[in-house]
């Protein structure tokens, strides 16, 4: 660890798991997230009650979690612990991240969909499969998933992820070459976490050597960290 500090980003188009909820006009739009996004956006005004939003790690469906949660004031359910969240739930949106993680609750899921349906409420729940991915085996949860809108958000694309490391760069006031930025789009694993891993590690060398950010550090970070050595304590 060195003595030079920097200044945590302010807003990031993204959740990366640091427990910070961050705004709508900071989100980059690509091809391979317009249909969550739009479904977000049109809240409440859903084709279903129970909406999934499946997509990879580092997909930024959490992030876009986040946002929904926010607009419609909904409540976190602890995905381990369902069943107890539900009488406190009422007419209240609510929202489990990463439902799919351990092993589904499938009794909790099922009486917290029947809950929030018969509110008239709504219930997204983030996950890195589709439903029919999950092993349910409960009949009544699995017909009820079935009904379930389930909208995918893909690895990101190339425009996705150069202005999310755009975004990044200037959230930190640093003026970074069109080059560079595509230049990393080409190495880097293509995992919005990783974009600001790596976003990190150069600011932080930067500032240690005191120069610019070049291809030619770009490239030294971006070996470093595919060899193990630039995984950063964030």
């Amino acid at each position: 660890m060195t003595d030079n500090k920097i200044d945590p980003p302010r807003q990031l188009p993204l959740d990366l798991g640091h427990g910070t909820g961050y705004s709508r006009d900071d989100l980059v739009v690509s091809g391979t997230n317009s249909q969550a996004v739009a479904l977000v956006d049109r809240w409440p005004d859903w084709p279903s009650p129970v909406v999934v939003l499946a997509g990879p790690a580092g997909s930024g469906k959490t992030h876009l979690a986040s946002i929904w949660q926010a607009r419609a004031g909904a409540v976190t359910v602890d995905a381990g612990r369902i069943g107890g969240c539900i009488a406190d739930l009422g007419a209240r949106p609510a929202l489990i991240d990463d439902v799919d993680a351990r092993p589904v609750d499938e009794e909790g899921l099922f009486h917290l969909i029947n809950a929030v349906r018969g509110a008239h409420s709504t219930l997204l729940l983030t996950a890195r499969r589709f439903p029919s991915a999950w092993g349910v085996r409960l009949p009544d949860l699995a017909s009820r998933l079935k009904t379930a809108a389930t909208v995918e958000i893909d690895e990101p694309d190339d425009l996705l992820l150069a202005g999310v490391i755009t975004k990044l760069f200037a959230d930190r006031q640093i003026e970074v070459e069109p080059h560079v930025v595509q230049y990393l789009v080409r190495r880097i694993e293509r995992s919005l976490a990783t974009a600001m891993r790596v976003v990190e590690r150069l600011d932080r060398s930067a500032l240690e050597r005191k120069t610019p950010i070049t291809r030619a550090l770009a490239g030294e970070t971006v070996s470093a960290m595919d060899e193990g050595q630039g995984e950063l304590d964030i």
